[in-house]
């Protein structure tokens, strides 16, 4: 048996269930679409909270139903499609840069840019901070983990085929996207290391999860959920090194021009994803 398999046979688990491949397979190209996807889901989520001072409690609200629209539409869908799996990862992305901040910020100064009184729209925050918010979303994918473990279903990507696997699925992206955006505004943030030290530090940690892809003893298959929830801290420390004023540390290239350079080279992958599927269906 495969080291990365905790279910041989997902059918056994569930006969009902369609052999029909619906989530991708795990290449670089899947790392590099993840890191876009995370990075624009940062400045998109900043474009609507803060550019355009909808405040995190509305455009949370708003981003999470964007989600829920997504996700009907991929779980819905009978076989893979890059455009439904990547619009889904990029609206966790969107929501739990919003839901993350909402969590940790609130109306204090030191989170408001000069000038601003007030974080937007709506209530401003439960002002819990990093490690009470990092804490909270651990127990919440710690729940999650432990329940997909209870049912029996694999946690193999490439394995999922079941419904309930899927939204076991998609529930620990989101959680896992939250706390990526927690853990990467308290490096950008707290740690003293700036958006590009934060970026570098976890690009270090990553590299050192490839080498360990090499170590039998460690499954593959904990390497890629620890991997899945670092690329979300990367993307916001690039996103807050895309976006922030110089003076901060950051390039200054605003939300608004960020979120469509990033959203322009997501829908390139996408589209390249895509043709790629169908030569696969067609051979």
């Amino acid at each position: 048996m495969d080291k990365t398999e905790l279910v041989a046979d997902p059918q056994a688990v569930d006969p009902g269930a369609s052999a029909m491949k619906k989530l991708p397979e795990v290449t670089l190209a899947f790392w590099i679409m993840k890191i876009a996807a995370t990075t624009l889901g940062e400045t998109a989520g900043d474009l609507f909270a803060q550019t355009l001072k909808l405040g995190y409690f509305l455009t949370t609200i708003l981003l999470f139903l964007i989600f829920v629209v997504t996700l009907v539409v991929q779980l819905r869908s009978r076989r893979y499609n890059p455009f439904f799996y990547w619009t889904v990862i990029l609206s966790t992305s969107m929501a739990g840069t919003t839901m993350s901040d909402f969590m940790n910020r609130d109306a204090s100064a030191k989170y408001l840019s000069d000038g601003a009184t007030s974080l937007g729209w709506g209530p401003q925050g439960l002002g819990l901070g990093y490690p009470a918010g990092a804490a909270i979303l651990i127990s919440l994918l710690v729940v999650i983990f432990t329940v997909w473990k209870l049912t029996g279903m694999t946690f193999v990507i490439r394995d999922i085929v079941t419904l309930r696997a899927e939204a076991l699925f998609w529930s620990a992206i989101l959680v896992s996207n939250t706390l990526g955006t927690s853990m990467g505004d308290f490096l950008s943030d707290s740690s003293g290391l700036g958006y590009a030290g934060g970026a570098l530090l976890v690009t270090g940690l990553l590299a050192v999860l490839v080498a360990l892809m090499r170590v039998p003893a460690v499954p593959n298959v904990l390497l890629f959920w620890i991997a899945f929830v670092l690329t979300r801290p990367l993307g916001a420390t690039a996103g807050d090194f895309l976006t922030k004023p110089t003076a901060k540390g950051g390039l200054d290239l605003g939300t608004a021009g960020s979120s469509a350079v990033l959203f322009a080279v997501l829908v390139a992958l996408m589209g390249y994803a895509h043709l790629r599927e169908r030569r696969t269906l067609a051979t």
